[in-house]
């Protein structure tokens, strides 16, 4: 069995405590040809930041057990190699000064949920071109 393409796939840090969701953000994301590694929580997510290479993309949401997500996106910011990271948080909180916090860390887009599957493509579609996966 032949497993290079995966080791050149683009790789998604996806911190989603909800696991409906996470589900179904990795198997879009699968799909569009992309490794998918899920953090449940913020303590997670922040040894994921501490330890691993930095990822081709996170997606993040704010409100998280243990450690919140602003203070994850301030973290990976901070980080040598993680600085420049495309980040599009995917969150349920419409408070327009987290909003504004979470954009003043540099953000590249902010889903809102519940999001339709178009919406979160689009969103991606500005990292990495991907074909069509085939049918």
């Amino acid at each position: 069995m032949n497993n290079s393409s995966s080791r050149h796939d683009p790789l998604l840090l996806l911190v989603e405590d909800e696991q409906d969701t996470a589900d179904l953000v990795a198997l879009i994301m699968k799909e569009r040809g992309y490794q998918v590694l899920h953090a449940a929580d913020g303590s997670v997510a922040l040894e994921k930041v501490a330890l691993m290479p930095p990822p081709s993309l996170v997606m993040l949401d704010i409100q998280l057990p243990h450690i919140d997500g602003i203070t994850i996106l301030e973290t990976i910011r901070a980080t040598p190699d993680w600085e420049n990271v495309p980040v599009i948080t995917l969150t349920a909180v419409a408070d327009q000064d987290k909003v504004s916090k979470v954009r003043a860390l540099a953000v590249q887009d902010y889903v809102l949920k519940p999001f339709r599957r178009e919406t979160l493509l689009r969103s991606v579609g500005q990292f990495r071109r991907t074909p069509a996966p085939p049918q």
